[in-house]
């Protein structure tokens, strides 16, 4: 993962009257802490972080007074409406240290014919170079039958990463499709445990009404028939 440079300012106004009036300016309030040192509370641009933020884990240089510092984006705390970041906690990292990150996971490839892929597990944790974080993990299953079942510690990691999540935790699940009939069925053994019973409906009823009395008009029709031939000859 590249590393995204950010132009920071220092900040000596807390509270929300002023993270409001920070963000009316089109910037983000954030906090920058770690490695015993103390917290610097700073202001980020708006727009360039949100940018850099769409990427999970995403690795910053944070440049402060001419002075540069990596970091992580550690918390995101994003508005539940509006498009917004209302604020960040980034943490200082070290080239060449490791750190403990959820990667997202990934599918590539066709699982077999009337299957269906479910992962079950949306990130796997990691322990990696704080420079060379992944963006994703990627699990293939072209081909997989149902039934096929991937463990985190089946897993093909990228080079330099060791699995913190527990190796018996699921990740992929193949299953069969289920088809339409086996549904509808499903359905109806649910009905019946339920007590669900369907009566015939009104317009059913009354179209065998209307059968049967076509019927008998067919077979007047018809008598009258014979009977009019009979007179006549």
């Amino acid at each position: 993962m590249s590393e995204i440079k950010l132009v920071a300012e220092t900040r000596t106004q807390f509270g929300k009257g002023a993270a409001r009036k920070i963000r009316r300016d089109n910037k983000i309030p954030a906090v920058l802490y770690g490695h015993g040192t103390q917290p610097v509370h700073i202001t980020l641009p708006g727009h360039d972080t949100m940018m850099a933020l769409k990427t999970a884990n995403a690795l910053v240089d944070i440049e402060i007074e001419g002075q540069s510092q990596l970091a992580l984006a550690k918390d995101i705390q994003r508005d539940p409406i509006r498009p917004v970041i209302e604020h960040v906690d980034l943490v200082v990292v070290r080239r060449g240290e490791k750190v403990t990150v959820d990667v997202p996971v990934t599918t590539d490839g066709e699982a077999a014919a009337e299957t269906v892929v479910t992962v079950d597990s949306q990130t796997l944790q990691l322990l990696v170079l704080a420079t060379s974080i992944p963006e994703h993990v990627v699990v293939p299953v072209d081909g997989l039958e149902a039934g096929t079942q991937v463990l985190a510690s089946q897993v093909e990691l990228p080079e330099g990463a060791e699995l913190v999540t527990d190796g018996e935790v699921l990740v992929v699940n193949v299953t069969q499709q289920i088809t339409a009939e086996a549904l509808e069925a499903e359905l109806a053994e649910a009905e019946a445990e339920a007590g669900i019973e369907h009566e015939a409906s009104e317009g059913e009823t009354e179209d065998g009404a209307e059968g049967e009395g076509t019927e008998g008009e067919g077979a007047s029709a018809e008598g009258s028939d014979d009977a009019k031939a009979s007179d006549e000859s």
